[in-house]
């Protein structure tokens, strides 16, 4: 069973705590395990420590979990039954390593990470201890400010469980206001590149875009785009490929050429992006059939050819 410290008795004009609260510790106070975290707290868990190196991490945990004291991550371990290891994807396994070399005690206490790559393989050392491990990843980006906490609401968070803690884990994520949905331990990679590939990829294409709008001589590139983006965005999550519009998708190979030749001249180090992603949109159009089998080959030939 999880160890969990028992209720303590309401004090007039304060809410009844929570009936099965848990002393949440976090490791890492990044700007997701802080989320994560202050979400736990408003459900009426205790948040007990956290750790934090760098002094932003100190001044997020300052902000954003007042009164919660910063400590080694063995100490925040020791207090807490729920313990969030909230680093980056790179940085757990040597995490997770270390704190299993330690004396610490494990047994019976939740360990949840809330990296999007790894599953519950990464957990193994403290597993061997006696930890029970949740991977709990939310699936948003976070900007370390206020508004992180409503961006909780309504999220999902990929989770992978071992069978009998499911049901804690959907209880967790619900409560910190996400949806669960379940991800097999062996498609955690693609899930995590298809996240990364949506969300951070978007960034540098749209930061493209308004660079090449600002070497047009466009004064507010972001006022431009924006009406067109979010168009485009939820045609794209309603209609899929069929929702494809522009030259690539009518096969208008003389005007991807321009395209091509503008981007040289002007911004060549984002040639390469917009060839391949050209060359990709062709494909996804040809496959939806917006476009014919004679159009695309003119368009890859502009593509490939000694322009591109």
């Amino acid at each position: 069973m999880v160890p969990e410290p028992g209720p303590e008795p309401a004090q007039p004009g304060q809410e009844s705590p929570h009936p099965a609260q848990l002393a949440v510790g976090v490791v890492g106070a990044g700007r997701a395990g802080t989320a994560m975290a202050a979400a736990l707290g408003r459900a009426g868990h205790r948040v007990v420590a956290a750790s934090a190196v760098s002094q932003a991490s100190i001044e997020r945990v300052a902000s954003r979990l007042p009164g919660v004291p910063v400590l080694r991550p063995s100490e925040v371990i020791e207090l807490a039954g729920l313990v969030l290891l909230t680093v980056p994807d790179d940085a757990l396994p040597g995490l997770v390593a270390g704190l299993a070399a330690t004396e610490v005690p494990l047994t019976g206490k939740l360990i949840a990470h809330a990296s999007g790559r790894h599953g519950l393989g990464v957990l193994n050392p403290v597993v061997a201890k006696g930890a029970l491990p949740l991977a709990m990843h939310p699936v948003m980006t976070f900007t370390g400010r206020v508004e992180d906490e409503a961006r909780m609401n309504g999220i999902s968070f990929g989770v992978t469980a071992p069978a009998l803690l499911r049901p804690v884990a959907e209880v967790l994520v619900v409560e910190m206001g996400g949806e669960p949905v379940f991800i097999a331990e062996d498609k955690r990679g693609i899930y995590h590149a298809a996240l990364a590939s949506a969300a951070n990829h978007l960034v540098t294409l749209v930061t493209s875009s308004a660079e090449m709008l600002g070497t047009a001589g466009v004064a507010d590139p972001a006022h431009m785009l924006a009406p067109l983006l979010y168009a485009a965005l939820e045609n794209a999550l309603a209609f899929g490929p069929a929702a494809l519009t522009g030259p690539v998708a009518r096969g208008d190979a003389e005007t991807v050429a321009a395209h091509v030749s503008a981007i040289k001249a002007a911004a060549p180090e984002l040639l390469s992006s917009y060839l391949a992603l050209a060359r990709l949109t062709a494909d996804r159009a040809l496959a939806a059939r917006t476009l014919t089998a004679d159009d695309a080959e003119r368009l890859l030939g502009v593509l490939s050819g000694p322009t591109a």
